[in-house]
């Protein structure tokens, strides 16, 4: 997966990734049309946050209200107790976790601090959804940033996205090159899995991040796992499972975890409820 910064920080330098990019923004690959410049121009740092170790974004569901409490979301494997057990569901449980939020240049510009962990899970997807002690109305009025939506649709093949770092103020731009019908990596399996092309070549530290259409600014997946040395469904080397149980290993190949599921499972006042109809998350 792409790991917790704390896990990654050798790599990174063994592998030249350097850290003389940690706090600057580098420049996205260079669009090869005028629609594409614009396109990737439209989206910036603004509503995502550098956690401790991973990456995340201020959501909001289609039906969330300005009132509501917000919702912070990385991944799974990103909680501050580390990574729950295939199977492990965890709901409403404390947690007074801080989040660096980022305006549009990349700066940090307040903390956030959460109440709870309102959902986290590594089994069928890879998320962790905190609940913040401000509203979203509150995070407009003092620092002028709006959270990002989450889409309610199931993304599309070919897609233009952008895949955006709040810890390493980086964003990647490449396409949804498909999907995957299952995702292993060591105990985890992951459900009809996003596979990035090649442009999108994360790196630890960008797990949690947003993965937004470049066209609507929307939020349709999150970024968390890349097979790094060509191994077979091993940690940090995930391997791709069709219906028929064949398997396909992509060294160098990233990937996400879909998030149109999660809208389902959110009912009025940013409740989770995962006995609402067509909620197919997993239960604890």
């Amino acid at each position: 997966m792409r790991r917790p910064l704390i896990g990654a920080l050798s790599a990174l330098l063994l592998g030249g990734a350097g850290l003389a990019t940690a706090g600057v923004t580098p420049a996205a690959a260079a669009p090869d049309t005028a629609e594409a410049k614009a396109k990737v121009k439209a989206v910036d740092f603004a509503g995502t946050v550098a956690l401790s170790n991973c990456s995340g974004s201020v959501v909001r569901m289609p039906n969330s209200a300005d009132s509501d409490l917000a919702f912070v979301m990385s991944n799974g494997h990103c909680l501050e107790s580390g990574m729950p057990s295939a199977g492990q569901v965890i709901v409403d449980k404390a947690s007074t976790r801080s989040f660096t939020l980022l305006n549009s240049s990349g700066s940090g510009v307040a903390t956030l601090r959460a109440t709870k962990i309102a959902y986290a899970t590594m089994t069928d997807t890879d998320v962790s959804l905190y609940q913040l002690s401000s509203t979203y109305a509150q995070i407009q009025q003092s620092y002028g940033i709006k959270a990002l939506q989450l889409s309610d649709s199931h993304p599309v093949q070919g897609t233009g996205i952008n895949v955006v770092s709040g810890y390493w103020k980086k964003i990647y731009s490449c396409n949804i090159d498909g999907f995957v019908y299952r995702l292993k990596e060591d105990e985890w399996t992951w459900k009809d899995s996003v596979r990035y092309t090649s442009a999108c070549n994360t790196i630890g530290g960008t797990s949690g991040s947003p993965v937004v259409d470049s066209a609507s600014g929307k939020v349709v997946a999150i970024n968390n796992t890349g097979n790094e040395d060509g191994g077979r469904c091993t940690l940090n080397n995930p391997c791709e499972v069709d219906a028929n149980g064949t398997v396909t290993v992509r060294q160098g190949i990233n990937y996400a975890q879909e998030t149109y599921g999660i809208t389902k499972c959110v009912a009025a006042g940013n409740k989770i409820n995962l006995s609402l109809a067509g909620c197919e998350l997993p239960k604890p």
